[in-house]
């Protein structure tokens, strides 16, 4: 018997598989990968390539006092990162999560740190 948290981790691994499907990152255009869980949201930029992450960035470390603020932070570091790794462009793979909330928040922290989608 499926339990619901089974079937919204297998419905989200679809809907990854879906995304994944159609992207990859390369080394002039790196795929940033989202994760979130229930506390934390991590984003690395990885090369699809040779299968190498360039550069990544989490919450735990980051400040602020909600979730949102501490992923727009997270993205911020991130966008930190990749700029000492020199890229500047990237594609945004969501993790087959919706694009609202933190995941949001961390991609327009990217964004403001100077990251081109």
């Amino acid at each position: 018997m499926t339990t619901k948290t089974d079937t919204k981790v297998n419905n989200r691994d679809r809907r990854h598989a879906r995304v994944r499907a159609k992207i990859s990152g390369t080394a002039e255009r790196p795929r940033l990968a989202v994760f979130r869980s229930n506390r934390y949201i991590t984003g690395q930029l990885i090369n699809d390539v040779t299968g190498k992450t360039l550069a990544s960035a989490t919450s735990k470390t980051a400040a602020g006092k909600t979730f949102s603020e501490r992923a727009f932070a997270a993205g911020q570091a991130l966008a930190v990162e990749a700029k000492k790794a020199k890229i500047s462009t990237i594609v945004f793979d969501r993790g087959g999560f919706l694009y609202t909330g933190r995941v949001k928040a961390f991609a327009d922290g990217a964004r403001d740190g100077g990251l081109v989608f």
